[in-house]
């Protein structure tokens, strides 16, 4: 029988407001979203999946995004900061062990240089798409700025569909590309549930249910491939936790899980 983690919490998160349609194909309508990452506590590690936006953004918005930020009707202050998250319930940035990086976008990707003792864990072939993007995605990058310094940390690249993140069947890391050719997922087993974070695999629960992928996504075969395997992990019972979708936000709250 596979060992669990501990708890789970969505770091609460900054939010943008943007058209349906930039972010699934044929959905209408305009929506807020949450951009937030995740930490999992397991009885030998402490692990982050993704570590949201820089906190530059979070200081302020316009410092980062300049005028966007009222394009995009960003919402965040200094208390959003990852790292202050973490302080917040009780441990400290310093503790975390594994940081593992869904997608290299700037939402995803802009907290990754506040953990320079973690182990790292990568898609396959994201590294080089990070550095030369198509141009319908540059904008979602800050290579130079976000990437390139951090470069020279503790990666691991997957090296197959999965990666048993522990080896004790708590945590298991999914690869499931389309949207990046390295986009990850990641399975983790609580003691009351098991919880996919679907990343960017997938933006709103309206495009699982139409499998529909995003119009910037790097490849439509294999997002539709992707969404497909969300579709038969809900299937067998797990609980699929779309990370930007604002319903998803609201109904699994802050802290999903403990013992």
């Amino acid at each position: 029988m596979s060992a669990t983690a501990k708890r789970l919490w969505a770091l609460d998160a900054p939010t943008m407001t943007m058209e349906a349609s930039d972010l699934v194909i044929g959905a209408e309508g305009e929506v807020t979203i949450p951009l937030p990452a995740f930490l999992i506590e397991h009885d030998r590690a402490l692990i982050l999946f993704d570590t949201s936006f820089s906190p530059i953004l979070n200081e302020n918005p316009r410092d980062y995004f300049g005028d966007l930020a009222d394009v995009f009707k960003v919402k965040s202050g200094p208390e959003q900061r990852i790292d202050r998250q973490i302080s917040k319930l009780g441990f400290r940035p310093e503790d975390i062990t594994h940081v593992v990086l869904s997608h290299t976008h700037s939402d995803h990707a802009g907290g990754l240089y506040l953990f320079p003792q973690a182990k790292f864990f990568i898609g396959p072939g994201e590294f080089d798409w990070a550095a030369a993007p198509a141009e319908a995605s540059a904008h979602l990058i800050r290579y130079a700025d976000e990437i390139a310094p951090v470069k020279n940390f503790d990666w691991t690249t997957l090296g197959g569909p999965e990666l048993d993140l522990l080896g004790d069947g708590a945590i298991t890391v999914l690869h499931t590309p389309g949207h990046t050719p390295g986009e990850l997922s990641m399975i983790v087993r609580l003691p009351s549930q098991t919880i996919v974070l679907t990343a960017d695999t997938v933006h709103l629960r309206e495009g699982l249910d139409r499998m529909q992928p995003d119009p910037a996504d790097w490849n439509y075969d294999e997002a539709v491939k992707s969404l497909q395997i969300l579709r038969d992990l809900e299937t067998q019972g797990h609980r699929l936790w779309i990370a930007h979708d604002p319903d998803d936000w609201r109904s699994f709250g802050s802290l999903v899980a403990q013992e």
